[in-house]
C-alpha cells in the first residue's frame, strides 16, 4: 500500500522491464488471434518526470534520459513509443498502446491515490479494466480469461518487493498463473542487490516442476551489496519464439547506454527449465 512506482519512474530498472515488455507484447501480436493481458501491480498509469516523486529521486535521468537521445535500434521501438505518449508512460499506458482492437487488458493497483488515476486514465475505455484489488489475489480471480475474451496472453507480475518474502510470493504467484493460465506467457520482475536471494528464486523456480523458463537479468555493478539496487531480472514462462535471441541485444544496448563500466556488470539469459 505505500509503494509508490512514481519514485522509480523511468529508472534503469524500469526501462529494462518495459524494453522487453514491448518486445513480448508485438510477439503475441504476430498471431491474429486476441489477446488478453494481466498487470497486476499497475501504478498509475503515466508520470511526470519534472515534477513530483519522479522529480525528487531523479533515477529517470539515468534512465530513460540516456535513452531518448538517438537510442540503438534495438530500443527504437520501446523508445519511440515512450515518445509519442506524452508523459512517461507506465506498463498500463505502454500496454494500452499496443492493444489491437480485440485485445483486453486488466490493471489492478491497491494505493488509493495511484488507483484513482490509473481509473481517470482510462475511463471509457471498454477495453481496459482497473481493478482496486490486491494483485496477488488477481492471479486467482482474473485468471484464466474467459473463452469468450482470449485463449492467449500475457501476465505482468511487478511487486513492490517491500517484504523479506516477496521472492517466495512471487514464485508461488508465477506458479498460481501457470496453473490457472497454461497457454499464456508469464513475465515476472524481481530486483538485483545481491546473489543469494535470486540463487534461492531461481532454485524454487526449477524445483516447483515449471516448463520452459528464462530469466533475463541486468545488472550495472556487482551485486554484492543487499542495500543497494544494482540490477533487475525479467522471468519470462513460456517466452515467445526467438525470445532468447532477441533479447539478449536489447538487453547488452541498455547496459552500453545506461552502465558506467563498473565492475561486475554485465547482462544474462539463464535457462532454467527447458520446453
Amino acid at each position: 500500500m505505500n509503494y509508490r512506482h512514481a519514485f522509480h519512474a523511468g529508472g534503469f530498472a524500469d526501462c529494462m522491464k518495459h524494453a522487453l515488455l514491448v518486445w513480448l507484447l508485438r510477439a503475441l501480436a504476430r498471431k491474429e488471434t486476441p489477446v488478453f493481458v494481466l498487470d497486476t501491480h499497475a501504478g498509475a498509469g503515466r508520470y511526470d518526470l519534472a515534477s513530483g516523486p519522479a522529480e525528487r529521486t531523479g533515477e529517470w535521468r539515468d534512465g530513460i534520459g540516456r535513452l531518448m537521445q538517438a537510442p540503438p535500434e534495438v530500443l527504437a521501438d520501446y523508445v519511440g513509443l515512450v515518445s509519442g505518449l506524452g508523459l512517461y508512460p507506465g506498463s498500463p499506458a505502454l500496454i494500452r498502446a499496443l492493444l489491437r482492437p480485440d485485445d483486453r487488458l486488466a490493471c489492478c493497483e491497491l494505493h488509493p491515490e495511484d488507483y484513482a488515476d490509473l481509473r481517470a486514465l482510462f475511463a471509457r475505455d471498454r477495453q481496459v479494466a482497473v481493478h482496486a484489488r490486491n494483485g496477488w489475489e488477481a492471479l486467482g480471480a482474473l485468471l484464466p480469461p474467459p473463452a469468450a475474451v482470449a485463449r492467449r496472453g500475457l501476465v505482468l507480475i511487478d511487486p513492490p518487493f517491500e517484504r523479506p518474502d516477496e521472492f517466495a510470493r512471487l514464485a508461488a504467484g508465477v506458479g498460481t498463473a501457470n496453473a490457472r493460465f497454461a497457454t499464456g506467457v508469464l513475465a515476472a520482475w524481481y530486483p538485483i542487490k545481491h546473489r543469494a536471494p535470486v540463487r534461492a528464486f531461481h532454485d524454487a523456480i526449477r524445483e516447483s516442476g515449471l516448463r520452459d523458463v528464462v530469466a533475463a537479468e541486468l545488472w550495472l555493478r556487482e551485486p554484492t551489496d543487499p542495500g543497494r539496487l544494482n540490477g533487475c531480472g525479467l522471468l519470462v514462462v513460456n517466452p515467445p519464439y526467438r525470445f532468447e535471441a532477441e533479447a539478449a541485444p536489447i538487453l547488452d544496448a541498455l547496459l552500453a547506454r545506461l552502465g558506467r563500466e563498473e565492475p561486475g556488470a554485465g547482462t544474462a539469459l539463464l535457462r532454467l527449465a527447458d520446453e
